[in-house]
């Protein structure tokens, strides 16, 4: 069974250090999106050698490569498996966006350009994008299509010489507002009579700043604050084929994209685990202090069989999500990743614990839960985002039902 190594328990302790000196003082400016999380996140990653870690990995991955050797995978920004799961967990008790906007720029883009792009491609944008010197966001879900990403998907490019032009709209997109590259996923418009639902998906990569590119402000949100979210819309965009990931229309078998995507998904979703432990973590730490210190009819109120009712379940939670995440570093690094199916289940059952146990914090606080003074009340917007974020908790369902049936 895997356990945290004293390397591990290492790292948490310091990044708790770090998080009470760096990132506490100024919860209330990031959760009210005054302040976006970007500096903070890139002194982290330089206070714990992150940036530099992943740069040199990623220059060893990328001369294998050209040498014909096959490359090293990393997703974990030159991290192992573990320290990049304590990372998320530690975060998310305290501030979810600022992982989450991280996870977007270092995790779903750079490791979609990781996976699909050319040798040059990924010599272009993926130096910047490891060590968050340019933030990156992921755009795929758009107004009319959010669990229906790939079939309802309206965002088209169509042929214009010897490029292309990109015209749509994506929304719900983490770091859209302030993203430097943009992986954008659009529908090919051939002029066939092909239904729009079974057209090619293909994968492009913009920058900032590109004619015909709007990048909206971002959303006023229920929790997340601290991670900005907004829409981005496309107007001809005019894209070279150095754009294109991988540089060819030929997608094989997998003519919609769905094996690049439910890749981005499976990751998304077991990462969801992590950042529902983190909040589990911190509820239940903030509920056992107020259960010693708040006093009823003369005794702590950890003293009433009801509020040892809450902490136990809130255990119980935490031991189960715990578990589900250490069988998947363990099957990680046995070569066995997690099923898109299972990574659902994880998903699904995780990000309801999350919910249930900060919803239930701000119970055992009282009234005092319901004031924004009390942290449990961030917790529990925080954590109803989880049911929502990387695919509602209905589409889990369905995705775990087929993986039962197709046995």
């Amino acid at each position: 069974m895997f356990e945290w190594s004293d390397e591990d328990l290492m790292v948490r302790d310091a990044l708790r250090q770090f998080i009470d000196k760096e990132i506490r003082p100024h919860i209330d400016e990031l959760e009210s999106g005054q302040l976006p999380p970007y500096d903070i996140t890139r002194k982290l990653l330089r206070t714990f050698g992150v940036d530099a870690l992943a740069s040199d990995a990623l220059e060893k991955e990328l001369e294998a490569e050209a040498s014909g050797t096959k490359p090293s995978g990393g997703g974990g920004g030159g991290m192992s498996g573990s320290m990049f799961m304590i990372v998320n967990i530690e975060l998310a008790g305290v501030c979810l966006g600022l992982v989450g906007s991280m996870g977007v720029s270092m995790g779903l883009t750079a490791s979609t350009i990781r996976g699909k792009g050319t040798l040059a491609q990924k010599k272009r944008w993926l130096p910047e994008l490891v060590t968050m010197e340019k933030v990156g966001a992921w755009a795929i879900t758009e107004p009319d299509s959010g669990s229906d990403a790939l079939g309802g998907m309206k965002t088209t490019v169509r042929r214009d010489g010897d490029d292309y032009l990109l015209n749509g709209q994506k929304t719900f997109i983490t770091n859209g507002p302030y993203a430097d590259t943009i992986v954008v996923f659009a529908k090919l418009d051939d002029g066939s009579d092909t239904p729009m639902r079974d057209r090619k998906v293909l994968s492009f990569v913009l920058d900032k700043g590109m004619p015909g590119l709007t990048q909206g402000k971002p959303f006023k949100k229920m929790g997340m604050m601290s991670s900005p979210t907004g829409e981005l819309f496309f107007d001809n965009v005019r894209l070279g084929k150095d754009r294109l990931l991988g540089e060819t229309e030929d997608t094989g078998e997998d003519a919609r994209g769905s094996e690049g995507a439910k890749a981005g998904f499976t990751a998304e979703r077991v990462g969801i685990a992590a950042l529902s432990l983190g909040i589990i973590n911190e509820a239940q730490r903030l509920s056992i202090e107020y259960a010693k210190t708040r006093m009823l009819w003369g005794q702590e109120i950890g003293q009433f069989q009801l509020i040892q009712l809450k902490l136990a379940e809130m255990e119980v939670a935490r031991i189960n999500v715990q578990n589900m995440l250490f069988s998947a570093i363990e099957r990680g690094q046995a070569g066995k990743p997690l099923s898109l199916a299972e990574a659902s289940a994880m998903k699904l059952y995780s990000s309801r614990a999350a919910t249930e146990v900060a919803m239930e914090a701000v119970q055992l606080f009282g009234g005092n839960g319901y004031m924004a003074e009390y942290r449990v009340e961030q917790l529990a917007r925080d954590a109803k985002s989880l049911m929502i974020y990387a695919g509602s908790n209905e589409i889990q369902v369905t995705h775990v039902a087929k993986g039962l049936l197709r046995g």
